[in-house]
């Protein structure tokens, strides 16, 4: 175990990238101690990504990509900005609310940094706010995109844990609004200390013309399900349902309806079993399909093959890990770590509070070290055995190591929202760094949070009966 550990360690302070190093100290400790015949690293490699659920990991990936081509982006700053922009510290209010938007489309911390979080910053900056500032609420504020569904950190814990996805899905919506409310409250204290005021006038109209969407988004699964009690079947309610939605946003050109319809879709279709979670990835590229070519006609041919080609540069990136990890986690399962861990922790304690505060301090070291999905793939096969122990259910764990993951990426040497914000702010990594600290006092009370009242993980899938 000190070889596969230690070699894999060795090799990541030399610089190696994380899946060469977990593969070279795999094949190294299988060549030395001969656990197995060699075949076994090319046929654990490939049974890691022989999943289903890691069909979702690309569609997921490119629905992310269609939407920052089609305009939805704007679009949802726009919507953001009559909602909240009146309130004290109103863009950063927007920076936040624009990204729980968005975070229903991409699934990645990295893709709202990247996305939305240009248009953010740069209009922070354009109205008077410190750069920091506005760095600080984008880097907290892109921690939303893995736990509100759809999530792809979900769909990697979802297969290595052997944990329900679409219960996952459904255990971030709630963690997710505590995040938003907490990050909320902390631009309003900072607005009233550094005297920032609104950035939009106080205007009834546009706030009743924002709020009037969120109405009609809320009322689609309303109608759809009253529509089904008249007697009419799902489909052609679904399809009727539709129909009219995308009429009445042709006619009165809403700013994000068809944008705030996609977590409805996904989350609706998997609630009332039309598709599953992998199923959802596709039907997510579909709808930014039609929002690009159809509804918006933004996308041109250039377009979508740069959308697809930086899909399968990331794609293969993520996959690339994950086939590593797997025969370096099945490794540690032979080289019994997992029990070793596992009777260390309970050598310790056998209170489930400090095991998991030794947990979230590991991973939030860990995630300061390693990519989100190397760290998931090493550290699960390890937590989730002593994790039962302690009686902890596995979505709990699950939304628990994603979020200090997601703070992990806010956080150098290896945060890679880090360094999208600084190369976007054009500050050094170093300024960006102390731009953020203050943003992490949400983010931690809201850890706490999470960790320690499961209930607000495990309410809302327990009530859909997604968890027994």
């Amino acid at each position: 175990m000190l070889l596969l550990i230690g070699s894999f360690l060795f090799l990541l302070i030399l610089g190696t990238p994380v899946a060469v190093s977990m593969a070279v100290a795999s094949l190294t400790y299988l060549v030395i101690y001969g656990v197995a015949p060699d075949i076994i690293a090319a046929q654990r490699m490939i049974a890691g990504v022989e999943s289903f659920p890691l069909i979702a990991v690309p569609f997921f990936i490119l629905a992310g990509n269609l939407m920052n081509i089609a305009g939805v982006t704007g679009r949802i700053y726009k919507f953001a900005l009559s909602l909240v922009g009146w309130m004290k510290g109103g863009l950063a209010q927007v920076n936040i609310i624009g990204s729980v938007v968005f975070s229903g489309m991409s699934g990645t911390a990295l893709a709202d940094a990247a996305g939305i979080g240009t248009i953010e910053i740069k209009a922070m900056k354009d109205h008077g706010y410190p750069v920091e500032a506005a760095v600080g609420v984008t880097a907290a504020s892109a921690t939303l995109g893995p736990i509100f569904p759809p999530s792809l950190p979900f769909v990697i814990y979802g297969m290595m844990a052997n944990a329900s996805i679409g219960a996952l899905f459904m255990a971030g919506i709630i963690p997710g609004v505590v995040m938003t409310i907490l990050m909320m409250l902390t631009v309003y204290i900072f607005a009233k200390r550094k005297g920032w005021g609104s950035d939009t006038p106080f205007e009834l109209k546009q706030l009743l013309a924002a709020s009037l969407e969120v109405v009609i988004v809320l009322a689609f699964p309303v109608a759809i399900y009253l529509l089904i009690l008249a007697g009419m079947s799902v489909n052609i309610a679904v399809l009727i349902g539709l129909a009219v939605l995308v009429a009445l946003d042709w006619y009165f050109d809403f700013s994000a309806v068809m944008a705030l319809m996609t977590p409805v879709l996904l989350i609706g279709g998997m609630t009332m079993g039309w598709f599953t979670p992998t199923e959802a990835a596709v039907a997510a590229v579909l709808w930014s399909l039609f929002l690009g070519l159809v509804r918006y006609r933004t996308m041109t041919v250039r377009t979508l093959a740069k959308a697809s080609f930086d899909t399968i540069e990331t794609t293969a990136s993520v996959l690339f890990i994950v086939t590593a990890a797997s025969i370096f986690a099945w490794l540690l399962t032979v080289s019994q770590a997992a029990q070793l861990f596992s009777d260390f922790m309970f050598s310790l304690t056998d209170n489930w509070w400090t095991f998991l505060i030794i947990v979230n301090i590991l991973l939030l070291v860990v995630g300061a070290f390693l990519d989100t999905i190397a760290a998931i793939s090493i550290l699960v096969p390890i937590l989730m055995p002593v994790a039962a122990r302690y009686g902890i259910d596995p979505v709990h764990l699950g939304v628990v190591i994603t979020l200090n993951l997601m703070i992990g990426l806010l956080t150098p040497p290896v945060g890679m929202v880090l360094f999208v914000l600084s190369r976007i702010s054009k500050l050094s990594v170093e300024k960006t760094t102390l731009a953020i600290l203050p943003w992490m006092i949400p983010l931690f009370l809201a850890l706490g949070l999470i960790t320690f009242i499961p209930a607000i993980t495990m309410w809302l899938p327990t009530q859909l009966g997604l968890i027994r």
